[in-house]
C-alpha cells in the first residue's frame, strides 16, 4: 500500500463532489436504473454508487484492489452487499455468476483493459448485462492529442487513469455488442470530460 493510495482513497469522494452535484450522481443513478438480479459493481471505491442501485437487483457484490479504498468502502456497505478485494483481471468468482455487472469510471485505470473485459464476460450469465459510464478518449482530434500529450501526468494525479483509452473500441474488440451515448462528465477537466455511457452485451 503506497502513501499515494492512502491520499487518493482519502480524497477520492471530495474530489468528485462537484462532479456528483454537477449532475454526475444522476448519470449514475440513470445508468444503474436497468442492474437486475445478481450484482457486481468492479472497482467500487468509496462506494458512490451504492444508494443508487434499483430494487431489482438481488444481491450485491462489490469489487476493491486498493485496500484504502475497501476499507472506506466496507465502513459504509455495511450488510448491504459483500466485498471482495480482486482487481477486475482476475475475479474470484465462478463462470456465469452474475446477471449485471457494473463498471462507473473504473475501466480507464485497469493495466490490462482486454484480461478485464475477458472476466467480465467470463462471469457475465447467459443473458447478462454490463452497465458502465466511462470517460473516454475525445472524438476530438485537437483534444485527443492533449489526451495523449498529458497522460504521464494524468495518471499520476488520476492513481493510474488513462484519459485518452477507447474504451467503447475495446469493448467491441472483445466480442461486447454496445450502445451508448456520449457525453461530458460534469464540472471535470477537459482532458477527462468525453464520457460514454450504456449497456454492452457480452460475447455469444
Amino acid at each position: 500500500m503506497t502513501i499515494s493510495a492512502r491520499v487518493f482513497a482519502a480524497m477520492y469522494d471530495r474530489m468528485m463532489a462537484s462532479s456528483e452535484e454537477a449532475g454526475l450522481r444522476d448519470i449514475r443513478r440513470r445508468a444503474l436504473a436497468g442492474a437486475r438480479g445478481r450484482t457486481l459493481e468492479i472497482g467500487a471505491g468509496t462506494g458512490l454508487n451504492l444508494e443508487l442501485y434499483p430494487e431489482a437487483v438481488t444481491e450485491m457484490v462489490l469489487t476493491e484492489p486498493e485496500e484504502p479504498m475497501s476499507r472506506r468502502l466496507r465502513a459504509k456497505v455495511g450488510d448491504r452487499a459483500s466485498v471482495v478485494d480482486a482487481p477486475a483481471d482476475d475475479l474470484p468468482f465462478e463462470d456465469d455468476a452474475f446477471d449485471t455487472v457494473v463498471s462507473t469510471l473504473v475501466l480507464c485505470t485497469v493495466p490490462d483493459l482486454q484480461a478485464a473485459l475477458a472476466e467480465i464476460a467470463r462471469v457475465l450469465a447467459p443473458g447478462g448485462q454490463l452497465l458502465f459510464v466511462e470517460h473516454v478518449r475525445s472524438e476530438d482530434a485537437g483534444l485527443a492529442r492533449w489526451q495523449d500529450r498529458l497522460r504521464p501526468l494524468w495518471g499520476v494525479v488520476g492513481h493510474g487513469c488513462r484519459p485518452n483509452r477507447d474504451t467503447a473500441a475495446d469493448l467491441r474488440s472483445a466480442g461486447f455488442t454496445v450502445q451508448l451515448e456520449h457525453g461530458k462528465l460534469p464540472k471535470a477537466a477537459p482532458i477527462i470530460q468525453p464520457m460514454i455511457t450504456g449497456v454492452a452485451l457480452p460475447p455469444g
